[in-house]
């Protein structure tokens, strides 16, 4: 399946979608090459053109570096979310697989990566926010299909799932913070 078709599914249909992706094979590496690096680029992208070219609000290169690094760390930042949701799973009654964890996580992302486009406009970043907030439902219709989680446990899976999202999204963000400074620091920009 296309990139596009499977991200519109996942957005639009996802509740009907996800039993199509529980019994494609997996491949962690395919995944990343054909879905992950293509779709995370699209905030990183968006906010080099609208912090670097299109409002100034940040010299090109200080931007650029910005992006690299949002880039580089969500990159990261899937691969240990979805390591985090394969590893909760056997505590709601669900199967410990990374690889299937991984595309719960990545395919769950996919409002929020296409989201990322509104990051272009920096004040219509909310609405990137609010994608990323339905991903959530998103990854919450695929708890059941990808691990096995049982349906009257998903709601406390989903509550320990976001709260190691916002230890990941802190800790990225800390990471985040300390190459763009020392890129000030640097005087580089």
């Amino acid at each position: 399946m296309d990139i596009v078709t499977r991200a519109k599914n996942m957005i639009l249909s996802p509740i009907a979608e996800w039993p199509v992706i529980a019994a494609e094979p997996d491949d962690l590496q395919g995944l990343y090459r054909s879905y992950i690096a293509r779709l995370a680029a699209i905030p990183a992208l968006a906010a080099l053109i609208g912090n670097g070219l299109l409002f100034g609000r940040l010299s090109f290169g200080f931007a650029l570096l910005g992006a690299i690094v949002l880039y580089v760390l969500s990159l990261i930042a899937i691969y240990v979310i979805a390591w985090s949701a394969a590893r909760l799973a056997p505590m709601f009654g669900g199967e410990d697989n990374v690889d299937r964890g991984l595309k719960l996580i990545a395919y769950g992302s996919s409002a929020s990566w296409v989201g990322g486009v509104f990051r272009i406009i920096p004040v219509l970043s909310v609405i990137s926010l609010l994608c990323s907030i339905y991903s959530l439902y998103v990854i919450y219709t695929g708890v059941t299909p990808m691990l096995g989680v049982p349906q009257n446990r998903v709601v406390g899976y989903m509550v320990a799932l976001i709260v190691a999202i916002i230890v990941v999204i802190v800790v990225i963000g800390v990471l985040a913070g300390g190459v763009m400074g020392a890129g000030l620091a640097g005087g580089m920009w």
